[in-house]
């Protein structure tokens, strides 16, 4: 797949070797990650919200209540930020300098744009199909009067960089022979046993 063309003022800076701009990179990273912190200029100053969020090919789909701070704000053209990390371990070093954390991680800047309202009913189902797949037909969809008090924007991937950090503990060299346990801690999301809802047997 090929490079995201991300413009200098958001291609990566700090350890740029650990960047990535290519679409496999990005589109797995946040494939895999199921919340997003979106970052936009309040009125009384900088403001990150968590959002669960979608991916629709090279845009990210967010949702919220047409009603909400955020809808108004960058719903209407407000600039923001949009962040997504996975962290995969801890990296325990010998030093306390140098302990760290492997992760993979996306950041997208631009300016959201209004779904249509023609498209929002497949939107919304992007969302239902994120919390698990195949789950939109088991369910109702949303109705007219749900539809219309819910906003969705979607995000252009158009400057867009993955950061990545893999492998073990960099440890200067004269720390190497400490008696200290060095390497790394790996972290992984795991879901546990579905716990069915009882509300409506219990109901009857």
């Amino acid at each position: 797949m090929s490079d995201y063309e991300t413009s200098a003022a958001h291609r990566v800076r700090q350890v740029p070797k650990r960047a990535a701009y290519d679409r496999a990179t990005v589109h797995g990273i946040l494939d895999a990650g199921y919340v997003a912190h979106v970052a936009f200029m309040g009125e009384a100053g900088p403001v990150a919200l968590p959002m669960v969020y979608a991916r629709d090919g090279d845009t990210v789909l967010i949702h919220g209540s047409r009603k909400s701070r955020l809808m108004r704000m960058i719903g209407g053209g407000a600039p923001i930020c949009l962040t997504v990390t996975l962290i995969d371990g801890l990296v325990l070093a010998r030093s306390a300098f140098h302990h760290s954390m492997n992760y993979r991680s996306v950041m997208a800047h631009g300016v959201a744009e209004t779904v249509a309202e023609a498209e929002k009913p497949r939107a919304l189902e992007l969302f239902t199909a994120r919390v698990r797949q195949g789950r939109p037909p088991e369910t109702r969809p949303a109705n007219t009067q749900e539809l219309k008090a819910t906003q969705v924007l979607r995000l252009p991937l158009i400057e867009v960089a993955a950061k990545v950090r893999s492998g073990g503990p960099l440890d200067d060299p004269e720390d190497m022979d400490l008696p200290v346990w060095a390497g790394v801690v790996p972290m992984q999301m795991v879901f546990g046993e579905p716990v069915r809802d009882l509300a409506a047997v219990q109901a009857k």
